[in-house]
């Protein structure tokens, strides 16, 4: 099989080292505001990752990445995302009502930070993005779990902004992700 070309798909190689050094110095420089701006930056990126992914996919597989089970799905989007060094997903779900994408090996956590939140902002815009794309509606993605925070993993809540809003507000107010999530699907 060809080598997949990541400039045809409008993407670049790009050096961790580099990206990790930017959201460094953006999150010293400007605090909270720069997560915003990361994840602005990665749903930015989303449509050119989720049409390198679909395209990725059509070289591999006659089916349709929106048609894909979730056991093919899991493994063919960690094997795109690890081949192109991201890292490898684990997908799951939590009560029916979120999805879960967990990563042992995230190239956006450091693992060296000591973290006071989550620090994968470049990743949850982009996962925005992209798995709204192969939802077809609107999500909202949530890190709740962070290895810069000392977790084992990232792991990435993905849901419709109603219940991920409902979650993050009863996380502000001290619920566990998994006890806010549950709470969710059953009101």
């Amino acid at each position: 099989m060809a080598s997949f070309d990541l400039t045809a798909h409008g993407l670049a190689a790009f050096p961790r080292g580099s990206l990790a050094a930017l959201r460094h110095a953006l999150i010293r420089d400007h605090g909270p505001e720069a997560a915003g701006a990361l994840q602005e930056a990665g749903y930015a990126g989303g449509e050119t990752v989720y049409k390198a992914l679909t395209n990725w996919l059509a070289e591999r597989t006659d089916i349709d990445a929106a048609q894909l089970d979730v056991d093919a799905f899991q493994h063919r989007a960690s094997e795109f995302f690890s081949e192109f060094g991201w890292g490898t997903l684990s997908v799951g779900a939590i009560d029916d009502a979120v999805a879960t994408l967990d990563a042992a090996d995230w190239w956006e956590a450091d693992g060296e930070s000591n973290l006071d939140a989550p620090g994968c902002h470049l990743t949850t815009g982009l996962f925005a993005d992209v798995f709204g794309r192969l939802a077809g509606t609107q999500v909202a993605v949530l890190e709740v779990e962070c290895r810069a925070m000392g977790h084992s993993h990232c792991r990435f809540l993905v849901g419709s902004p109603d219940v991920l809003e409902y979650v993050y507000e009863e996380m502000a107010d001290g619920a566990g992700y998994q006890e806010a999530v549950a709470a969710a699907s059953t009101a």
